[in-house]
């Protein structure tokens, strides 16, 4: 696969997961406190059966096409490819070890305003994260278009 091409296909796949995670950020987990604590069971339930379609397929896709796009571009991106390969490493590590044992407790225990807050809290991680890499897969694209 050509260089540009698959330098192409990560920055899509960025520039979405960076869209759902600010909307995510901004919107959704923090709309989790408004929602009836006797109806939160079933709303969590449902987010994380639903928000599983949204995210993980394309996730694992990223992840792929980072460590692809890496190697592929190791003596033409330089430090740059493995940087961006990193940023994916520190947002999957950030929801499997932060994220996931939230959702977890939501899903054991119900409507926990701290558990929320917590969430919040430590999802700027992966926010910050996917910016970063969307910015930086951005200036690559243009550096090498």
């Amino acid at each position: 696969m050509p260089l540009k091409f698959l330098l192409l296909l990560n920055f899509a796949l960025a520039a979405y997961l960076t869209g759902l995670i600010w909307t995510v950020q901004l919107v959704h987990y923090p709309g989790f406190a408004y929602v009836a604590p006797e109806k939160f069971g079933a709303f969590h339930q449902h987010h994380t059966r639903t928000m599983s379609w949204v995210v993980l397929a394309p996730m694992v896709l990223e992840l792929g096409l980072a460590a692809w796009l890496a190697w592929q571009g190791r003596s033409a991106l330089g430090a740059a490819g493995w940087w961006a390969l990193a940023l994916v490493l520190l947002i999957w590590a950030a929801t499997f070890f932060i994220s996931v044992p939230f959702h977890n407790r939501l899903a054991a225990d119900g409507y926990s305003y701290v558990a929320i807050d917590g969430l919040v809290r430590t999802n700027w991680l992966r926010t910050v994260a996917w910016t970063l890499r969307s910015g930086l897969l951005g200036w690559l694209l243009w550096k090498i278009l």
